[in-house]
């Protein structure tokens, strides 16, 4: 058998995933109550795919974009289709646009935020110069 036909049909164990992707076991079955990971049993174990690696890097990858959960699964079950990957790249296209306008507006949401914090703690430096007791100046010996 070929080594590209052997790595595909490689099994990985739960605690074999939470290593190489440095999340834990939890989490991956969290993922599988999703429905983003379908592994096979073997009596009470999980044994997953390279398919259900992929998606877990892909779900990871999602993740890090910021994405919802119910927007990586959609997007991560379209690559399970048959379907024109040209599609598929225009749906995550228009998924990562939809995420970008709500950074952005995000992002100016903080910068109003953080113009606000900086004139009230301007405001607040006022009042203490202000308000602090001066301590009489001594003269300086002769």
């Amino acid at each position: 058998m070929p080594a590209d036909a052997r790595s595909l049909q490689r099994s990985f164990t739960i605690t074999e995933l939470a290593a190489e992707f440095d999340i834990t076991a939890r989490a991956i079955r969290f993922y599988e109550d999703m429905g983003l990971l379908t592994p096979e049993r073997a009596g009470r174990n999980r044994v997953y795919g390279q398919r259900d690696r992929t998606r877990l890097k892909l779900t990871l990858r999602g993740k890090r974009l910021g994405l919802s959960l119910q927007e990586i699964k959609q997007l991560v079950d379209m690559y399970d289709s048959p379907s024109d990957t040209q599609q598929q790249l225009q749906a995550f296209m228009a998924v990562l646009a939809d995420h970008r306008r709500l950074l952005e507006q995000q992002r100016e949401d903080l910068e109003v935020t953080l113009a606000e914090i900086t004139q009230h703690e301007e405001r607040c430096r006022t009042l203490l110069g202000k308000a602090a007791p001066r301590a009489p100046r001594r003269k300086a010996p002769a």
